[in-house]
């Protein structure tokens, strides 16, 4: 079946919004997705009718309670795990501090850790830092830079007995390149360490099977596939027994609820099951039938094929620009070995620059290092102003990568009198184009 983009983009309503007179164009994915209107009805809905604390007896408490049993459930299904080893908190990065420090408890002076240099911050930084606290050994994992991925014989030279644990993104929020998880996870358990991976980036664009992967533990963030602000982590569900959680004296030893800390975000999780809600209903629109699962594989298959246009649309664009680098996977037959994240920079405009310009035509995009603090680094980008980074998701259309493509030329044309003029004429070229980021930067902080 042809991909239902007229249906899918009627579900979300900041799709639709303009300002003064200029439709939003949202190429600012990878930093984080629109929602569609089901996931603001069920927030809204657990609002009104279940704002309550868990664990009593009267009606909105037990209401709560089934909310949060459901978004245990709803992600099971999304990551192909079980409920009781999905631990819900307020995103990636706090749940893998968390988690650092649990396993970081039996980790002793000398043991080795592996982060690499393609991966987000989050599952850097808590890494680097139970290191320090312990006195362990950190080995930094280099991507290679004509593949764009983690090679096997480069994981293989850094492992041995003392390897406690692997930290491996899925795919790279700044190059959209996806990693073999589940050959590099082999590698590793062979060598006995734990492997945690980061699927942020990947969560978005294609289906995850924790059981075929073979990793221990895996994160994500709703808010990068289309939900609330909210992350999960799956974990094994012999480790996450066997591990001792930083909890209340007083907080239940079950699971996943002694890793679940404080109060939980009950209005987030009926919008997160409503996400993933969003997912089966897609699914069914493209002919699944069976379980939730499956229309779930069914949604990414059609929405992976579809964003693969748009992707190598915006890359051929990119790429026929003078003076622009694209750092990541550019060949047309390697278009499944990444995510449509799209960064580049230019010879003689910055990033922050082209990220006005385009701006100013409401399109939005981030500039910066996006918290791939090492992958800029291996790159030699300066990390102070580091790239454009341009995202699509599965809600946006070959017109907007055109017009994408076009306020980016615009801005790089030093003749250019006014943007908006010449844009106006450049948009009678069919080019194409995609954008999106994660954040964007603050003072002293870069985009994430």
């Amino acid at each position: 079946m042809s991909f239902p983009i007229d249906v899918v983009r009627a579900q979300f309503p900041a799709l639709h919004l303009s300002d003064e007179g200029k439709t939003r164009i949202y190429l600012d994915n990878p930093a984080g997705t629109q929602v569609p209107q089901s996931v603001v009805d069920a927030v809204s809905h657990a609002f009104v009718h279940s704002n309550a604390n868990l664990g009593g007896f009267f009606k909105t408490t037990k209401a709560a309670d089934q909310i949060v049993l459901d978004a245990h459930q709803a992600m099971a299904d999304f990551l192909g795990g079980r409920e009781e080893e999905i631990i819900i908190g307020p995103n990636m990065t706090t749940l893998t501090y968390h988690m650092s420090r649990t396993l970081g408890r039996n980790w002793q002076v000398g043991d080795e850790i592996i982060v690499t240099r393609m991966d987000h911050e989050g599952d850097v930084s808590p890494w680097l830092q139970i290191a320090e606290d312990k006195g362990m050994v950190v080995r930094w994992l280099p991507f290679n830079q004509e593949s764009w991925r983690i090679e096997e014989e480069d994981l293989q030279a850094l492992l041995n007995e003392k390897t406690k644990l692997l930290a491996l993104n899925y795919a790279s929020n700044l190059t959209g390149s996806i990693n073999d998880v589940q050959k590099l996870t082999s590698i590793a358990k062979a060598a006995g360490a734990l492997v945690y991976v980061d699927a942020v980036q990947f969560a978005p664009h294609g289906l995850i099977d924790v059981s075929k992967i073979g990793c221990d533990f895996l994160a994500c963030s709703a808010y990068k596939f289309f939900g609330p602000h909210i992350g999960v982590l799956w974990g094994r569900k012999a480790l996450l027994e066997n591990t001792e959680a930083y909890k209340c004296r007083c907080s239940s030893t079950a699971l996943p609820e002694k890793f679940e800390i404080g109060t939980p975000q009950v209005e987030l999780h009926a919008g997160l099951t409503a996400t993933v809600s969003y997912y089966e209903d897609l699914g069914r629109q493209l002919g699944a039938q069976g379980s939730s699962r499956d229309a779930i594989a069914q949604a990414f298959e059609g929405a992976t094929f579809y964003e693969r246009d748009l992707m190598t649309k915006l890359i051929s664009g990119l790429s026929a620009l003078p003076g622009v680098s694209i750092h990541g996977i550019t060949n047309s037959n390697r278009m499944s070995e990444r995510v449509p994240t799209v960064s580049f920079t230019h010879d003689r405009k910055t990033p922050d620059e082209i990220a006005k310009a385009l701006s100013d035509n409401n399109i939005f995009v981030w500039s910066g290092h996006n918290y791939a603090y090492e992958v800029v680094r291996q790159l030699g980008i300066d990390e102070t102003t580091g790239v454009v980074r341009i995202g699509a998701a599965h809600y946006n259309t070959p017109n907007e990568i055109d017009a994408c493509l076009n306020a980016v030329e615009a801005s790089l044309d030093k003749s250019t009198v006014g943007l908006g003029a010449y844009c106006s004429v450049v948009r009678l070229r069919s080019v194409s184009s995609s954008l999106s980021f994660r954040q964007r930067r603050v003072p002293l902080k870069k985009t994430v």
